[in-house]
């Protein structure tokens, strides 16, 4: 039994270090995991869709701030939505009315995003703004699976078992 214990002490104590992430980082041994950058995070982004999109210097000058002030307007709405998936509500009408509320913001997403579309077209080609589209999705898809790759099961075999 004192045993079995011990053996769940450290089962447990191995599985916090591990999550915690101690000693393990994608760049060398001992170096602290680097913390997100929200301006790293856009610099990246309109550099990936500055070269996917082949912008032009001047394309990416009068693009770009209106680009910000879309994702300006859409990170409030996004807010808004995780406000309201913070826990769900206690009776039915409660939660009819998250679920109206989570629809309306989708559709208020979806205005700022056809307004800003209009906007875009003033400032760049429409092949360009397909191609931006297109990037930024790419983009999203890379960071995303970038993400899922470093948080694998660091136990897991190399044929994957």
């Amino acid at each position: 039994m004192k045993r079995l214990t011990t053996i769940l002490i450290t089962l447990l104590l191995t599985t916090v270090v591990t999550a915690q992430g101690f000693g393990q980082h994608p760049q060398g041994k001992g170096q602290h995991p680097q913390k997100f950058s929200p301006e790293k995070f856009q610099a990246d982004l309109e550099q990936f869709i500055t070269k996917e999109a082949c912008l032009t210097p001047q394309e990416a000058a009068k693009f770009f701030p209106v680009y910000k002030e879309m994702q300006a307007k859409q990170r409030t709405i996004y807010e808004r939505q995780r406000q309201l998936g913070f826990g769900k509500p206690a009776d039915e009408k409660g939660c009819e009315k998250s679920i109206r509320q989570r629809d309306e913001y989708d559709l208020e997403l979806k205005r700022i995003q056809q307004t800003y579309h209009n906007k875009f077209l003033s400032v760049i080609s429409a092949s360009k703004l397909y191609d931006v589209l297109k990037a930024e999705d790419r983009f999203h898809r890379q960071m995303l699976r970038g993400r899922n790759q470093q948080n694998q099961n660091p136990h897991k075999n190399s044929d994957g078992k």
